[in-house]
């Protein structure tokens, strides 16, 4: 996909939840980090006097890095801000601060605790606002994990995905979302107490209608793991769940990926974490660090896929 073609391949305003997207775009987007990972060089500097504001209410490493990177590798400036950099810190309102930095950079990227928080700031925005985590929808992390998932097997439709463990975090939530737009059967296994959002999986369930996609929630890891492609694990407790680790690890116990698990998926099947891990709670060392594991590549795909994002929301905003 060249320069000349961005125009007509994008189709979404902001990244706020992987269902701003259509599946045409998203394939699309595959496309594109598919072709900037393999020839980089060819978009270096595609942004070339853009500016990026990046905002971090939570800390971070694998997003925070790869969207400055992502953002130099394109000849655009990052800038780092916490809210203790902005006047958000000291009350300023989210629409006021969205309108001020709309005249001042091409796209607002935010890792925030509330979805909320994000929402707003896409609502006051005029340039593109681009959701890097929240507590509901983590969209650049999924966009990473099906192009591992497609690099692996080719394709992504009629593919199978397992995620076991907390299904109403956010990782899983954008998960279901992906896979209705591409056609990647995902199946949940969760306790009923961590269950998807009822919200999200029916509106993911009806994005799924065209491409067929089959979504499904189990309480049964052993069920959800038969025979995947793919299985994922997360934290169980995440940034602002630290009270309730005890309990989550006494309910999700069950859910770890240990060998005895992994084996029931297809051979060739890979092992999937967003990172951090927390080995011997979520998963067993032996599958996080077997031969298995695809973890270190879909880390690495956060960046081809940022890179992808910000090319196509921030190219169009001041040429």
């Amino acid at each position: 996909m060249t320069l000349s073609a961005l125009e007509t391949a994008t189709a979404f305003r902001n990244l706020t939840r992987v269902s701003d997207l259509t599946s045409e775009t998203l394939s699309g987007l595959l496309e594109l980090a598919g072709s900037m990972k393999e020839h980089p060089a060819e978009y270096q500097d595609a942004l070339r006097g853009r500016s990026i504001a990046c905002i971090f209410e939570k800390p971070s490493t694998r997003t925070r890095v790869s969207f400055a990177a992502a953002t130099a590798r394109l000849g655009a400036t990052p800038i780092a801000l916490t809210p203790q950099d902005l006047q958000l810190g000291r009350g300023e309102s989210i629409a006021d601060t969205a309108r001020s930095l709309s005249g001042y950079v091409d796209a607002i990227v935010i890792r925030a605790y509330a979805q909320s928080t994000v929402d707003e700031l896409a609502r006051w925005s005029t340039v593109p606002v681009i959701n890097a985590l929240s507590d509901q929808h983590h969209p650049c992390q999924a966009l990473a994990d099906v192009l591992t998932i497609k690099e692996a097997f080719g394709d992504l439709s009629g593919r199978h995905l397992a995620f076991v463990g907390d299904g109403g975090d956010n990782v899983a939530h954008s998960l279901l979302e992906v896979g209705a737009l591409t056609g990647l059967d995902v199946t949940i296994a969760c306790p009923d107490a961590y269950a998807p959002d009822p919200g999200i999986l029916a509106a993911a369930r009806r994005l799924a209608a065209p491409t067929g996609a089959c979504l499904r929630v189990v309480r049964e890891p052993r069920s959800a793991v038969a025979g995947a492609h793919a299985v994922y694990a997360d934290v169980w407790a995440s940034m602002g769940e630290e009270s309730e680790r005890e309990a989550r690890r006494e309910v999700l116990a069950p859910y770890q990926v240990s060998e005895e698990l992994m084996s029931l998926a297809q051979p060739g099947a890979i092992f999937l974490h967003c990172l951090p891990a927390k080995r011997g709670e979520e998963v067993s060392a032996a599958v996080i660090d077997g031969f298995q594991s695809a973890i270190w590549q879909q880390s690495a795909n956060r960046l081809p896929t940022e890179e992808a994002v910000l090319l196509l929301l921030a190219w169009g905003e001041r040429r």
